[in-house]
């Protein structure tokens, strides 16, 4: 099996430990990236991805190893700590450049097949809202199954988290990986996923932008075929 973790700092805090728990807990091979640090750009709104290709995008080969691990990977872990209720802004900005993968434009098939993970904590609260901004992205991406874990840690570093708080992310997180392990190879969308990604077959038929119109012919999905379906 093999993870990718996006990191929504660059410090090693409490969300970040959980991630690599929870990666840990998986086994296989996990790669890391830590923003903004591997990965700092803010999209700059020129639409390039969406109306002629990704590549076109100022900032493509600065995110390309990163691409290329989410799409090598079985899971993908969203990891960010809660900033003023929401995820950190270099999370968000890393999402805004994936703009051109959600349904309504280009998504890869092989999301169709993966599992997501969002993780978050906060010394009080925001989980849910934070949890959210990461989901959002998975789902639209395509992502098979989405888990989501965000716990108020009552506490501002790894080390000052009580006892009682980290049984409760170790019981959370075997929860998690042992539903991950036993689906790795086997999950399938669900159906609102696939009422979604219908309902932009239907537009797509229009061809109501070239780009995204022409990609969903050449694989297929206008038609018969389906991203999780071989």
């Amino acid at each position: 099996m093999k993870t990718v973790i996006i990191h929504g700092q660059s410090h090693i805090g409490s969300t970040c430990h959980i991630a690599q728990m929870l990666a840990q807990k998986l086994g296989g091979e996990t790669t890391e990236f830590f923003l903004p640090g591997d990965f700092g750009e803010f999209c700059c709104g020129c639409t390039q991805c969406f109306i002629k290709s990704e590549e076109k995008c100022p900032h493509y080969k600065k995110l390309l190893p990163i691409t290329q691990a989410i799409d090598e990977a079985d899971v993908i872990i969203l990891a960010s700590p809660v900033y003023v209720y929401h995820a950190t802004g270099q999370m968000k900005a890393f999402l805004d450049h994936y703009g051109w993968r959600w349904m309504v434009h280009r998504p890869d098939e092989r999301m169709f097949t993966k599992q997501g993970v969002c993780i978050s904590t906060a010394a009080g609260s925001g989980m849910r809202s934070t949890n959210k901004d990461m989901e959002d992205s998975l789902f639209f991406w395509g992502t098979a199954k989405t888990y989501k874990f965000g716990i108020g840690i009552a506490a501002t570093s790894w080390n000052s988290i009580s006892e009682k708080k980290k049984k409760q992310i170790e019981k959370a997180t075997d929860s998690i990986a042992k539903k991950i392990i036993k689906r790795n190879g086997k999950i399938r969308p669900g159906l609102k996923t696939k009422a979604f990604f219908n309902i932009m077959r239907l537009l797509q038929k229009s061809g109501w932008n070239e780009a995204d119109a022409i990609y969903w012919k050449e694989k297929g999905w206008t038609e018969k075929k389906r991203p999780w379906k071989k």
